[in-house]
């Protein structure tokens, strides 16, 4: 029987295709290697953490596709952290609950948020990883 978990994990093992057409969050899944070169080369990078049965995070959802979709934005490295699955990321970057936003303009932390789902404020958050 396939359930839900498996057709997830058989997109992600595709590895080309953005995590959001398997769970709905934006951007690609997080990569150690893609992560670290984007900050090397001085990126601007946001990461997503994203639980597929969260209501905030579906409520962000929405807002950060109209705002990555912006020419401004475009630029912006998004990288998703699946939270019911990359329990050592979570670790490793601080954020012990889903719906949490961060923000990097290279390896320096700009902003975190959690649970924001305001659009101006979530501006405010990619503008200072400009």
């Amino acid at each position: 029987m396939i359930n839900r978990r498996s057709v997830v994990a058989g997109f992600a093992a595709l590895g080309s295709l953005p995590v959001h057409l398997a769970l709905a969050a934006p951007g690609t899944a997080f990569s150690d290697a893609a992560f670290t070169a984007a900050q090397k080369a001085g990126k601007s990078i946001l990461l997503v953490v994203h639980a597929p049965w969260c209501p905030t995070c579906r409520a962000q959802e929405p807002i950060l596709k109209k705002l990555l979709a912006e020419k401004k934005y475009s630029g912006i490295v998004v990288f998703s952290i699946d939270f019911d699955s990359q329990k050592d990321l979570l670790r490793r970057f601080n954020a012990p609950k889903q719906s949490i936003l961060i923000g990097f303009k290279g390896t320096k932390e700009t902003k975190r948020s959690a649970g924001d789902t305001e659009a101006m404020t979530i501006e405010d958050l990619l503008e200072t990883t400009l």
